[in-house]
Parts: C-alpha cells; sequence; structure tokens
C-alpha cells in the first residue's frame, strides 16, 4: 500500500475559488496556497477531460472514471483543498495499478501490485494526503513506496519527496513507471527520490523532514522516523496491532520528545497491511 521544481510548464491559471465555493469543509480549516500555474478546470467535468486530453495527452474514459471520484472525494471530505484536488486529478493512478484492474483504478477499493503487497483506495490515499497539509518546498518522506502512486501524488504538491520501499521488486517497477511518467511529460516525478530499504530506519541521510507519511501498518511510532521529523513536522500513519488501524497525525512539538496525536478518521478502523522489517 500503500516529488515539481521549476517545471515546463503551460502559462495558464485556472479559476480554483469557486470549485470549493459550495463544498462543505471539514472542521479543520486550510490556508489558502497559491494555485499552481498549470492545472486543470476543477468545477466541469468536460472542460476537465478536454483540457487533460490536450495538455497531459491522457484517455477520456480514464478521465472521466478519475472526475468521477474526485468527486466522490470532494462530497466525503476526502479532499478539502484546491492544491489537493489539482494533486489528485493530475496524477494518473491508472498507470500504477497492473494492466488488468487498469478499468477499476478509481474503484474506492485496495487493489493488488503483487509481492504480496496493494495500492489502497483513492479515498484512503486522499484523506491520508490532505490531513498532511503539504506546502510548496516541504521535505517529504514517505515510507512505503508500493506502486508509486502516493509518492507521484505528493509530487504535486512539493518538489522534495523521498520514497522507501523495502521489496526491490515493487522499488525497481515504481522507478521505472516514475521515469516513464517524465518521459510523456510528467516533469513533476524527476523529483522523487526513491531507494529500496527498511523504511521502518526511515532515510537518516536526507533528514529532517517537515512531513512523514507511511502508508503500512505499524503498533507504535517508529522511533527513527519520529527522530527524523523536526519539531513541528507532521507524521501521518496506520497505527495499531492486528488487521485494523487507527490512522492517526501526529505533530511533534517544539520538544522532541512530546507529540500530539489526531485521528483522522474520528475512531473507525481501517484495514492496512503491516510493515515488513
Amino acid at each position: 500500500m500503500s516529488q515539481a521544481s521549476d517545471r515546463c510548464r503551460l502559462t495558464r491559471r485556472a479559476v480554483l475559488a469557486g470549485a470549493f465555493a459550495s463544498a462543505a469543509l471539514p472542521a479543520m480549516a486550510f490556508e489558502q496556497h497559491q494555485a499552481p500555474q498549470y492545472s486543470p478546470p476543477l468545477d466541469n467535468r468536460e472542460d476537465f477531460i478536454r483540457w487533460m486530453e490536450v495538455n497531459r495527452g491522457e484517455e477520456a474514459p480514464l478521465l472521466a472514471n478519475r472526475w468521477q471520484r474526485y468527486l466522490a472525494l470532494r462530497s466525503n471530505r476526502d479532499i478539502w483543498e484546491p492544491r489537493g484536488a489539482t494533486a489528485f486529478l493530475m496524477t494518473p493512478r491508472d498507470q500504477f495499478v497492473l494492466a488488468h484492474d487498469m478499468i477499476r483504478a478509481y474503484d474506492n477499493a485496495y487493489l493488488g501490485i503483487g509481492y504480496g503487497a496493494t495500492i489502497s483506495g483513492p479515498g484512503i490515499v486522499a484523506r491520508m494526503t490532505s490531513a498532511l497539509e503539504v506546502l510548496p518546498g516541504d521535505r517529504v518522506l514517505e515510507i512505503g513506496t508500493g506502486s508509486g502512486y502516493q509518492s507521484a501524488y505528493l509530487a504535486h504538491l512539493t518538489d522534495r519527496i523521498w520514497t522507501v520501499e523495502i521489496v526491490g521488486e515493487l522499488a525497481d517497477r515504481a522507478k521505472g513507471k516514475h521515469e516513464k511518467l517524465v518521459g510523456h511529460g510528467h516533469q513533476e516525478y524527476a523529483s522523487i527520490s526513491a531507494k529500496q530499504g527498511n523504511g521502518y530506519f526511515g532515510w537518516a541521510e536526507a533528514a529532517p523532514f517537515d512531513k512523514i507519511i507511511v502508508t503500512c501498518a505499524v503498533d507504535h511510532v517508529p522511533q527513527p522516523l519520529f527522530d527524523q521529523l523536526r519539531p513541528g513536522g507532521t507524521m501521518i500513519l496506520p497505527l495499531g496491532p492486528g488487521s485494523m488501524q487507527h490512522v492517526v497525525k501526529v505533530v511533534k512539538a517544539s520538544s522532541s520528545f512530546r507529540r500530539d496525536t489526531v485521528d483522522i478518521y474520528h475512531g473507525k478502523l481501517i484495514r492496512f497491511l503491516p510493515m515488513r522489517v
């Protein structure tokens, strides 16, 4: 289960304010950041599909499925600000699932990706990403690269992404997928740094990180990851023993020995595969 330096982008700014005007926001309020210069329309299905066909070379049927899932994510408050909406809509989830599951890429379901791993449903990925509150320029570490979709999603929010995967075959496949997509115009993925390794120990050489996202279950907050999080930084992870976990947001207080924790699903248990060590 489960980055965007100066991009060669068209000079066009989507009008985002109206897209979310009618959508109820969750209790947590997000600061509105400057909209990206290169982003699709967020308020009309046909305009979105046409823009993506012209500017990204993607296919209309898959784009229609992505749009429908985007509407559901907004309605369910898994996405609640325009930058997150753009990140979801710009990331071709269909390219990160196995070929026989491409038509199901936007179903809100776990899909197998081989080697005993899965790609989480779009709702889980979107809510965890939204709760992470990634700002432009943030240094973000992902634990559990898996399909490569989560790091690709994050790459639309910041150009500083590091990702670790313990299964060598998955690490190689995800890296190859990112490189292929860079060749097809997804220049933001060139900013993803990846390696094969034990995610429990993070990526000490690249620390400290502003944000860390763990996409596999653990029964405690790994101390190496907490140590690599800067004071004031945020970690999102599935926490708890057994087959079901609480997805929690851990904020490292100014003192490196204290943390504040919030359950982003308000007590609902979610199923994740366990971290491999």
